[in-house]
């Protein structure tokens, strides 16, 4: 499976193969691939020059702004001073006029001197030292060939870098992971030194040659790194730690910051110092040979690598992990691990990480002590919102199948399948994500998963309402599929379509159901198959409704799901004809009026409600459903009816937000008086709805900015708040600022409010 190559952003040149070390743990010379001993000592100067007419040709090509070199070995100050400056006088011309030069070298520091450091200084060469803790962990394999401890004249090099005039071109230090040495022990010796970054690196292993694990723990380097990250929050973060900094990023939704983890393609080519041109070197752990392509930079460009089946192979993202790993739910984060960790000689790289178990106990351990302070981007976007949303409701789909534990039976599992089916073709995806993102799959799936932990009897039946989910989207897909789905009661509901209504009640069976003219066919066992127009009425077939007004966006009019009453009033039994066209013109009116009182909030409303579902006035329990619905009680007129949508709109989107991120920690602890309720107190929770949803109103009713200031006040100085609430409190202030005399209220008071809805 290859695809586009990803242009190549980073090459590691080797300018010395040989190493003054003799670490036990060397991927180059202590691994299976032993091809360094035919190689020239040093990098010729041929090399060097083709080398820097290959990346320079590369980087015109796919117009690169940027490209590094990172000077490489064995050792690379080996070379010595004439070569290096060789290497940077050739790139430094060659990159000229073409694209921005990044030069690093990766030492361990034994040769570092001001000569070197003055000559990197010249042309900016960023310099990163493998240091492995304290002497202790760093002679535990960092020594040299006669037993000696190289620790020593590592800290001289690093105190030689931080001197004044070197300082900016430390790049910091790399640590190879031995869990046998003190975790607090290694970062404190690390912090100790000040460095600008602080980069953790697991021993190179594969399923054939695993890391070592002395109490057979198979999450041992997760626990180590995970006393280092508690020790380092305790800190307070004292120094940046790629890998930690790599994992929070991904978990909030963003890349991630290095090659060990993370999804995104590869951009490194290794050029040796013979010129052939190789894969990532840490291939070297896996097997002679794994890391060669057969090209060289004077035969071959960097394009040429760039679609060698080997790279490709890294650059497919989620496509390219092994299905285990596909499966996993913080593979965005893991990434699969390194390429390397994967290897196995039975099936090469298809499998998960040797470090799988560490993987994923480190991000689940970083996730859990984070939780309360990660900001997520819904705050900032709607779109983030809903996918974050559509992710939560399929996490909960996946929760609740891993609950049943095959209690659901032949019927479970033959929808299941066949929701694979449609997850295979793009038309078929698009209808399970339909059905899925309706607003009252959320409800049905919570409630059977609570029923199951409760282990309610009927609850394994409730969650045998999947058939009737996967035969509508297999209808709204439009694909040739047949899905069985079964009726109770004499009904067959298909959300996002309508009701079928089949028998009387008390009556079940099982129907197949298949998309068919714009519509769908039923037929039960071998009988005859019947139509559906699924838009418009039929004999049984009641479907869903929309708002038709002008100007209004199509919003489905929901009063047939059996898990819509889940508001705070109780939801309404199906409207006939004249009650939903009289349900239509009044939404229609009440949104002209949102319209102009408060365009901002109506354009995000358009996005991203689907659904209104009518309610009755009482009182009700009112229980969690999915992004983009809002219950109305229809009372009065447009002047009632407006602000109350507004005000289901912010309660929706606040609930929303509240389902994919921690806006706020140890709610209940204190109290706080309503700046416009003086005798009533609430926790930090109730503060902050209550705040949200009148700077909404405040656009339509007069009054409603009362108090809203002092309220926010509060909350910015209250010790609940997390991140992302601290987040939320900023926009709402935004919003506060954005509210424009009492335009909107005038609107709403010369509102034609004569026309109560029928």
């Amino acid at each position: 499976m290859t695809g586009p190559a990803v242009p190549f952003r980073e090459i590691v040149l080797k300018v010395h193969s040989r190493c003054d070390l003799a670490c036990d743990h060397c991927y180059v010379y202590e691994h299976a691939d032993q091809s360094w001993r035919t190689r020239p000592k040093t990098v010729s100067d041929d090399v060097i020059s083709k080398t820097a007419q290959r990346l320079a040709e590369h980087a015109k090509t796919h117009a690169l702004p940027s490209v590094s070199v990172i000077l490489h070995g064995g050792e690379p100050l080996l070379a010595g001073p004439a070569r290096l400056r060789r290497v940077c006088e050739e790139f430094g011309s060659a990159l000229s006029g073409v694209a921005d030069l990044d030069l690093r070298i990766h030492t361990n520091g034994l040769q570092l001197s001001p000569r070197y450091l003055d000559l990197f200084d010249e042309f900016d060469v960023k310099v990163g030292i493998s240091l492995d803790g304290d002497r202790a962990a760093n002679d535990r394999h960092r020594r040299f060939a006669d037993g000696r401890s190289s620790h020593p004249l590592v800290l001289k090099a690093v105190e030689l870098l931080r001197q004044e005039r070197y300082r900016h071109l430390n790049l910091g230090l790399l640590c190879t992971i031995d869990i046998e040495n003190d975790p607090h022990a290694v970062l404190d010796a690390l912090v100790a030194l000040d460095p600008p970054l602080i980069d953790f690196l697991l021993p190179h292993a594969t399923w054939d040659d695993p890391p070592p694990r002395p109490d057979k723990s198979p999450t041992a380097y997760a626990q180590w790194l995970l006393a280092v990250f508690d020790r380092w929050q305790e800190e307070g973060g004292p120094v940046p730690v790629r890998l930690f900094s790599s994992v929070l990023s991904t978990l909030s939704g963003g890349p991630s910051l290095t090659e060990s983890l993370g999804l995104a393609p590869t951009d490194l080519v290794v050029v040796e110092t013979d010129g052939q041109l190789e894969q990532v070197d840490s291939l070297k752990s896996a097997y002679e040979g794994a890391a060669a392509t057969g090209f060289d930079v004077f035969s071959h460009s960097f394009d040429d690598v760039a679609a060698h089946p080997g790279v490709q192979a890294r650059q497919l993202g989620l496509a390219g992990v092994s299905e285990t790993c596909r499966r996993c739910p913080v593979v965005r984060s893991c990434g699969g691990g390194l390429y390397t960790h994967r290897y196995r000689s039975a099936n090469d790289f298809d499998n998960p990480s040797v470090y799988c178990a560490d993987l994923e106990a480190l991000v689940r351990g970083i996730q859990e002590r984070t939780s309360a302070s990660t900001v997520s981007p819904a705050l900032a976007d709607r779109r983030e919102l809903a996918a974050e949303q559509h992710d939560l409701t399929r996490t909960l789909l996946a929760g609740l199948h891993e609950a049943l534990d095959g209690r659901g039976g032949a019927r479970w599992d033959e929808a299941w399948g066949l929701a694979g089916v449609l997850e295979s073709s793009p038309e078929g995806a698009a209808g399970l994500d339909r059905v899925l993102a309706h607003a009252y799959t959320r409800t049905w799936l919570l409630d059977v998963l609570e029923g199951l932990h409760a282990e309610r009897p009927e609850a394994v039946g409730q969650a045998l309402r999947l058939p009737a989910y996967v035969a509508a989207a297999a209808v709204r897909s439009g694909l040739d599929l047949e899905v069985p789905a079964d009726y109770r009661d004499g009904r067959l509901f298909l959300p996002t379509l309508g009701e079928l209504r089949v028998a009387g009640p008390g009556g079940a069976g099982r129907l197949l159901v298949r998309a068919a003219g714009g519509g769908f066919a039923v037929r039960e066992g071998s009988g005859a198959e019947r139509i559906v127009p699924a838009g418009g009425d039929g004999p049984g077939w009641l479907p869903v409704r929309y708002v038709t007004a002008e100007g209004a966006p199509r919003l489905a009019i929901e009063d047939l799901d059996p898990y819509r009453d889940c508001f705070e009033s109780p939801a309404a039994h199906r409207l006939d004809p004249a009650g939903a066209e009289a349900w239509s013109e009044a939404v229609g009116r009440a949104w002209e009026l949102l319209e102009r009182a408060a365009p901002g909030q109506a354009a995000d409303a358009a996005e991203t409600l689907t659904t209104l579902t009518p309610l009755v006035a009482g009182r009700n329990t009112a229980r969690p459903h999915g992004h983009g619905a809002v219950g109305l009680v229809l009372a009065g007129g447009t002047r009632e009816l407006a602000p109350a949508l507004l005000r289901g709109l912010r309660r929706a989107r606040l609930r929303a937000l509240l389902d994919v991120t921690d806006l706020y920690a140890l709610d209940g602890a204190w109290e706080y008086r309503l700046p416009w309720e003086r005798n009533t107190k609430v926790p930090f929770s109730g503060l902050l709805a209550g705040t949200y949803e009148r700077v909404g109103l405040s656009f339509l009713v007069p009054g409603f900015m009362d108090g809203v200031p002092e309220a926010l006040d509060m909350m910015d100085g209250a010790a609940e708040p997390t991140v992302g609430g601290m987040r939320l409190l900023r926009s709402l202030r935004e919003e506060v600022r954005g509210v424009q005399g009492t335009s909107g209220m005038n609107i709403l008071r010369n509102a034609v409010d004569h026309e109560p809805a029928r």
